[in-house]
């Protein structure tokens, strides 16, 4: 047993919520659960959603194993809102947090160096203490529960960390400015920094200007002792171990493929090789300089696929795989910068992929996301689903599977009777999503029809409307041609908007069409 897992069993801290017990347990225990989340992975980065360049042979057995959801979305269509709705089942209407906050009344929050030197400036402005999450939930269901990965929904020293959030086990970053190196200077384990041995390279460091950006040795600075996600996953395999007496859920938010480009050289060369030479990425476009940025792109997603192949095998070993529920998807669509090219690698699959159309905004290339659930002797295999769901969903649905109570005031429907091919499934009857950031964006999917505003910062209050079903690139707006559901799509967007809390948040416009109800 190593020195961090006996850090585990000596200061994991059980949070109950009062929920009731139930009995849907298979046999004598319930199921464990893991749910792995990917970071800016496109819905067309699988190979099981269609990719030709990338090999993802693992994640699309998950799929061949179990099922695959064709309609799903994600909770906001950047890190941190998209997490906050994932934890909590309310949409990003209703959610505490709605962009990405890096809470800058501290001081210099962006100073990778004074970052180091004070944990006060890391991390994210913090979801409130009393917040009902995920973990919190299984944790009252008798569940062991660990997060390992990236975190983005509270700073060190405040109620908003993962061990005070529902989690008795975290090993990660706890700010994702300071995932943005896969080489950094310490991950969080629980309440503690753990130091790797790695020096200091902030990010955004560029090439020195004499550097030759052809010699692959101008790059050997970007490339240090510990590689993260390497660490994280020891642990999370630690996590597994320790106190096998209780059923478990695992939430791994690996931080890939999020750039910076940084991946194991094995990978990196195997790309090269069936890629070939191509022109390196100068930084111009933010975090790390590289010389093979396609093959460091598919690289570090082909490095996380191997991870999942290796926890599915640890699984089996230990006679644990056919009593665990796995989920795998992505926080949002593909991103635009730091070198990757997801129009290459038809990161977005049907959907358009490039700036302005994926991540960062509320197009489907932003927020549909894959989801594959896989389940031995539960989910039959090789089934597909379109089935429209949303990142909400999964609290309830968590429940489901662990015999929690469902809390009320949740904006998700559990997906369960569609994953177990039984039952009543429930549908939405629409979808809504909005977005403060990108000038104020809002959204609402309702069967085949998908409206969008956007610029609601400059008072902008018209729709855009398009037929998913025969439009699926959103190019033809018909908001001209349908003022019936132009008038529905007004009216939900009017609805499910709740003023935010948080100053940052508020879309004035939106609010004063709220105060009007």
């Amino acid at each position: 047993m190593n020195i961090r897992t006996c850090i585990f069993l000596t200061s994991g801290i059980l949070l109950l919520t009062g929920c009731t017990l139930k009995t849907k347990e298979k046999g004598n225990s319930k199921p464990n659960i893991i749910f792995i989340l990917a970071d800016d992975l496109g819905y067309g980065d699988l190979g099981c959603y269609g990719q030709e360049l990338i090999e993802t042979p693992n994640i699309d057995r998950l799929a061949a194993t179990g099922m695959k959801f064709t309609r799903h979305y994600s909770g906001s269509p950047v890190c941190a809102p998209s997490r906050c709705v994932l934890l909590t089942g309310k949409h990003s209407g209703h959610a505490y947090i709605r962009g990405n906050d890096e809470w800058g009344e501290r001081g210099m929050v962006w100073d990778y160096r004074a970052m180091i030197a004070d944990s006060t400036l890391e991390g994210q402005r913090p979801i409130p203490t009393g917040t009902v999450t995920i973990g919190k939930l299984l944790q009252s269901e008798g569940y062991k529960t660990g997060m390992v990965g990236k975190w983005g929904l509270g700073a060190p020293h405040t109620d908003g960390i993962p061990t005070r959030q529902g989690f008795d086990f975290f090993c990660g970053y706890n700010c994702q400015r300071q995932a943005h190196t896969y080489n950094p200077v310490h991950l969080y384990l629980n309440e503690n920094r753990i130091h790797l041995d790695n020096d200091t390279v902030a990010p955004n460091t560029k090439l020195d200007s004499d550097a030759d950006p052809l010699n692959q040795e101008s790059y050997s600075r970007y490339n240090l002792s510990e590689y993260a996600p390497d660490v994280m996953f020891s642990e999370m395999i630690s996590f597994i171990d320790a106190d096998r007496d209780r059923p478990f859920f695992l939430y791994w938010a690996s931080p890939i493929p999020h750039v910076p480009l940084q991946a194991p050289k094995k990978w990196i060369d195997y790309y090269l090789d069936k890629f070939g030479d191509e022109p390196p990425y100068p930084g111009d476009k933010g975090y790390f300089p590289h010389r093979y940025p396609h093959a460091a792109y598919a690289a570090m997603v082909s490095y996380l696929d191997e991870r999942i192949g290796e926890l599915v095998g640890k699984l089996k070993e230990e006679g644990l795989y056919e009593n665990t529920l796995i989920i795998f998807s992505s926080d949002n669509g593909p991103t635009f910068n730091g070198g990757t090219d997801s129009p290459w690698f038809n990161s977005g699959g049907p959907f358009r992929s490039e700036r302005g159309w994926a991540k960062g905004f509320l197009h489907e290339g932003g927020i549909r996301v894959p989801l594959i659930a896989s389940w031995p002797g539960n989910i039959a295999p090789g089934t597909e689903s379109d089935h429209i769901s949303a990142f909400w969903d999964l609290l309830p649905t968590l429940c489901d599977v662990a015999g929690a109570d469902i809390p009320e005031d949740v904006d998700g429907i559990s997906y369960l009777p569609e994953l177990l091919g039984e039952g009543d499934q429930k549908k939405h009857p629409y979808l809504y999503w909005e977005f403060p950031e990108s000038n104020g964006q809002q959204a609402v999917r309702m069967e085949q029809w998908k409206a969008i505003r956007k610029d609601i910062r400059d008072g902008n209050l018209e729709l855009e409307l398009y037929n998913l079903e025969t439009d699926i690139q959103e190019q033809q707006n018909v908001a001209d041609e349908h003022p019936e559901i132009i008038q529905q799509m007004e009216s939900i967007m009017k609805n499910e908007h709740v003023p935010a809390e948080l100053d940052r948040f508020r879309l004035k416009t939106l609010d004063d069409m709220s105060e009007d109800i």
